[in-house]
């Protein structure tokens, strides 16, 4: 290879993968079966496409790679298509990607997550409530709740994303 093509050559390495700084599930084990029930209670009567994309853009906003894996494996499994994927992080620009129930939704998962001002909006809350009732809406919130206590762990801890198979944990 001559010194012009080398130079020229594409290097296709990845950078190392970062070592996790704390297995937090080995030594705080009760609370990570707590978590997991607090989980599963949440989750329940939520549609599971319309909590995948909740989980996706809140692990979007506090930037957990090891969440985004997960979830975005799971919505995959459970027929999510990759085009709303790939538009979640900018859905206030791809509106017509969603049903108006899910915009509601990820406008009440972006409030509850970035709460840089203290409070949800009560425009916000009332859209939200206008499409999901009390007890959809109580649900959605503790599902909105737990993803963001699964968010804290996971970048705090440095969990590492990409060893996840869909499914793997529910």
């Amino acid at each position: 290879m001559t010194t012009t093509e080398n130079s020229t050559a594409k290097d296709t390495s990845y950078a190392p993968e970062d070592t996790p700084r704390l297995q937090w599930v080995k030594f705080a084990h009760e609370v990570y079966k707590a978590m997991v029930r607090l989980d599963a209670a949440a989750r329940q009567g939520v549609d599971p496409v319309l909590l995948e994309l909740v989980k996706i853009r809140a692990s979007q906003l506090n930037h957990c790679a090891f969440c985004l894996d997960m979830h975005t494996k799971d919505a995959f499994a459970a027929g999510e298509s990759v085009e709303r994927i790939v538009q979640l992080s900018a859905w206030e620009e791809s509106r017509h990607f969603y049903t108006e129930k899910e915009l509601a939704a990820l406008a009440l998962t972006e409030a509850v997550t970035v709460l840089t001002d203290g409070f949800v909006p009560d425009e916000v809350f009332e859209t939200a409530a206008r499409h999901f009732d009390e007890t959809e809406l109580s649900q959605l919130l503790a599902s909105i709740t737990v993803i963001n206590a699964w968010n804290r762990f996971g970048v705090t801890c440095r969990l590492a994303p990409g060893h996840y198979t869909a499914g793997q944990h529910g």
